[in-house]
């Protein structure tokens, strides 16, 4: 693939051998590489103006300048950049803080590779992409922030048709997804426990966003839960 067609991806976090790891996974794909790398926020402001980056891996935790403060500004350098937040944190308030500094990805450090691949992917083409594993917690609490702005409001613009049976919308079996995912599964994990390949996980999920008219997995949820298709318990 030519060099010029590949996500150029920037990577700041103050541990060296955690930049090596992770570049050393994405160097691995054809259709990614990294150009660049620093310690802390401050490093992108200074070292990287005038740089094209598709996509900034930035850590939550880094001297000079937290995460969430140098998403904001290297948001107003690099507005047209994807940042993908890197984090040990998996409480919700952490994600909510980073997405309006304007994050458009949320990830454990503990990530499987293929996650991180799947997340850098996603949030160039535009998307937004949080951990699996938080991705429960975050749909509750913006479940429990909907109800009260919404509450006694006539705001039915945010719901999908309530006369329509999510059972003429999807399968059975990709409603059954559709609920491992509201209960923060990965693809690996749902096809371990409905006995299916990943693969055929990965078919499933597109399937449902098409039907579902969303553009990924998060807004795919959020959906479900207002209309009583999925739960959360």
């Amino acid at each position: 693939m030519n060099s010029k067609s590949k996500i150029r991806i920037l990577i700041a976090d103050d541990h060296q051998l955690f930049r090596e790891g992770i570049k050393r996974i994405i160097n691995l794909e054809e259709d990614m590489e990294v150009i660049a790398e620093c310690s802390d926020g401050q490093g992108i402001l200074n070292q990287y103006h005038g740089v094209t980056l598709d996509v900034i891996l930035m850590d939550i935790n880094m001297p000079n300048m937290n995460g969430v403060e140098a998403t904001r500004k290297v948001k107003e350098i690099f507005p047209k950049s994807k940042v993908i937040i890197l984090s040990i944190h998996d409480d919700e308030g952490y994600v909510f803080e980073t997405l309006r500094a304007g994050a458009s990805g949320y990830l454990l450090k503990d990530m499987e590779a293929e996650t991180l691949i799947q997340a850098i992917r996603s949030v160039a083409k535009g998307n937004a992409y949080i951990h699996p594993q938080v991705t429960g917690k975050v749909i509750e609490e913006y479940r429990r922030l909907s109800n009260k702005e919404l509450h006694g409001s006539q705001h039915e613009s945010v719901f999908i048709d309530k006369s329509l049976d999510w059972r003429l919308i999807l399968t059975p079996r990709e409603i059954e997804v559709l609920q491992l995912l509201a209960e923060g599964n990965s693809n690996r994990q749902i096809g371990e426990k409905l006995f299916i390949s990943e693969k055929t996980v990965k078919n499933h999920v597109s399937s449902i966003l098409q039907k579902m008219n969303v553009q990924d997995r998060t807004q795919a949820v959020i959906t479900a839960i207002k209309n009583g298709w999925v739960h959360i318990s």
